[in-house]
């Protein structure tokens, strides 16, 4: 089945399109976004992912500043590489990214065979930028699975997850479409858990990118255990199981908004389940299978670090 995967490219989007890709889910075209870094740092962390794993599919530079506002990214929390690490890093490697984001994803949506499914793992800049330009394509989106939000609480801000928080107006603008929506939360994610014994048959696996994964994947949990939590949740990673395989996760249908004011409310996402107090525009997984979930992300680590 053809998708597109849209991204600001951190190491959990890097497992994320890994998982899609074992999953046997053909990627046709991946965009970038700022998020995790400013967009030049997310430019080249996708040029090096791409050289470093041979990914065959097309990449896309995109949108640079949300929609209103100032730029936000997560640097302060994943270093100002956007991928913190516990030793080796991506290479550099040349950007060879010749087709607009917006343009390509634009051409992806107007071929009239097959569904038309969307991963997106970042703030939805991009996906806005066609659902405002270009409905009549936004319509043809078979299905839009986003990791972000949070039902109960946030994490950039005591309100907002940060993807929200990066750019409400683009998930506001991307839920007016009617778009097909699933919303994988911080609540769904950190009910998959990854600590540093996880990290172990990763970094043994043998082939030639067993250690950048493995320090890659020790980096990303040093985020929580560095704080005095013994896990780490693997955010997009478990966005891309739900997106490759439903039936794992329990969904719930809602009336999804987000504040788009307010100075402790700004990025919130609001999340309505009772029936009759609004029409449900969209759904979001409210558990998921953690040990099927964990256990597909850290086997597509250790056979990616084994060849």
């Amino acid at each position: 089945m053809a998708i597109w995967i849209d991204t600001d490219m951190g190491f959990d989007d890097i497992a994320a399109i890994m998982v899609a890709a074992h999953a046997g889910l053909s990627i046709e075209g991946v965009s970038l976004v700022f998020g995790n870094a400013p967009l030049a740092r997310v430019r080249s962390n996708a040029a090096g992912a791409a050289s470093a794993f041979v990914w065959p599919f097309p990449i896309h530079a995109g949108r640079e500043m949300p929609v209103l506002g100032r730029l936000e990214t997560a640097t302060h929390v994943l270093s100002d590489a956007g991928m913190p690490s516990a030793g080796k890093h991506l290479p550099e490697a040349e950007e060879t990214f010749s087709v607009d984001a917006f343009e390509a994803l634009c051409a992806w949506l107007e071929k009239d065979e097959g569904e038309r499914r969307i991963l997106a793992l970042g703030p939805l800049t991009n996906i806005a930028a066609v659902a405002l330009a270009r409905p009549d394509l936004a319509a043809r989106i078979t299905d839009l699975t986003w990791m972000g939000g949070g039902v109960t609480s946030g994490n950039h801000t005591a309100s907002a997850e940060f993807n929200a928080f990066a750019d409400p107006e683009a998930l506001a603008i991307v839920l007016a479409q009617k778009i097909p929506f699933r919303m994988i939360d911080l609540d769904l994610c950190r009910q998959v858990l990854c600590s540093p014994e996880d990290v172990v048959p990763v970094r043994q696996a043998g082939g030639r990118n067993a250690e950048l994964l493995g320090d890659l994947l020790a980096g990303f949990v040093a985020i929580a255990t560095k704080s005095g939590r013994p896990a780490m949740a693997l955010y997009d990673a478990v966005a891309a199981v739900a997106f490759a395989h439903p039936e794992l996760v329990a969904w719930r249908e809602a009336r999804i908004d987000v504040e788009l004011a307010g100075t402790l409310t700004r990025g919130r996402t609001v999340v309505e389940v009772r029936p009759g107090r609004g029409t449900f525009n969209a759904s979001f997984g409210a558990t998921v299978d953690a040990a099927k979930a964990k256990t597909i992300i850290l086997e597509t680590l250790r056979a990616e670090a084994s060849w």
